[in-house]
């Protein structure tokens, strides 16, 4: 399966790793790695993630990296990730 970071997903991550490097500027750059690693795997297991409660929707799924939520739709031959959020 490809993956697919939608702009808004790839703007939210990068402010979030812009926000931890402030205080913390090398845990900025692990934080960001663990947060691709973690997608990155879901090419051969794409539904690991759980199902996102409020949406409720067998598609639509996050991965939970520390305090953040990566949030994606599994579809036919691709991964959308729409949302990396707290």
């Amino acid at each position: 399966m490809k993956i697919i970071w939608s702009p808004l997903a790839v703007e939210q991550a990068r402010d979030i790793a812009s926000y931890i490097g402030m205080d913390k500027p090398g845990i900025a750059g692990q934080w960001i790695d663990a947060i691709f690693d973690s997608v990155a795997r879901l090419t051969d297991f794409p539904n690991s993630g759980r199902v996102v409660p409020e949406i409720k929707r067998n598609n639509i799924r996050e991965i939970v990296q520390e305090n953040y939520r990566v949030i994606y739709k599994v579809e036919e031959t691709r991964i959308l990730v729409l949302q990396v959020k707290s």
